[in-house]
C-alpha cells in the first residue's frame, strides 16, 4: 500500500513545517516534517491502527507534535487529507475528503 496527501493535507503538512521553522528552528521543522513521514509510514504499513471517525476515516496521532493525520483506505491506498493540529479549529477536518 502506497500513500497519498489530499491538496488540503500538502497546505496543511506546509503551514506547520512553516510555522515551526518561524517561531521555533530550521531543526524543530525538519523533527515535524520527519515525525509526519514517520506516522505516515506507520499508517500505510497498518492501515486500521487510528480511531475510526465518520465516513470511514481515522485518526493516527503525532508523537512529540500536537497533529494528527486523518486518513482514509480507497481502492488499496492511503489518503491522508488532513494533517490536523488537535487544539486549533476543532473539527474543521470534517467537511474536507
Amino acid at each position: 500500500m502506497s500513500y497519498s496527501l489530499s491538496a488540503g493535507a500538502e497546505a496543511d503538512l506546509a503551514e506547520a513545517v512553516a510555522f515551526y521553522r518561524e517561531r521555533a528552528s530550521d531543526a524543530i521543522a525538519r523533527a515535524f516534517l520527519e515525525e509526519f513521514v514517520r506516522a505516515a509510514r506507520v499508517v500505510e504499513a497498518n492501515p486500521g491502527l487510528g480511531t475510526p471517525t465518520l465516513n470511514g476515516r481515522r485518526i493516527f496521532p503525532l508523537r512529540r507534535f500536537p497533529f494528527s493525520l486523518i486518513y482514509r483506505t480507497v481502492g488499496g491506498e492511503l489518503r491522508i487529507s488532513v494533517v490536523a493540529h488537535q487544539q486549533r479549529k476543532p473539527g474543521f477536518w470534517k467537511s474536507r475528503g
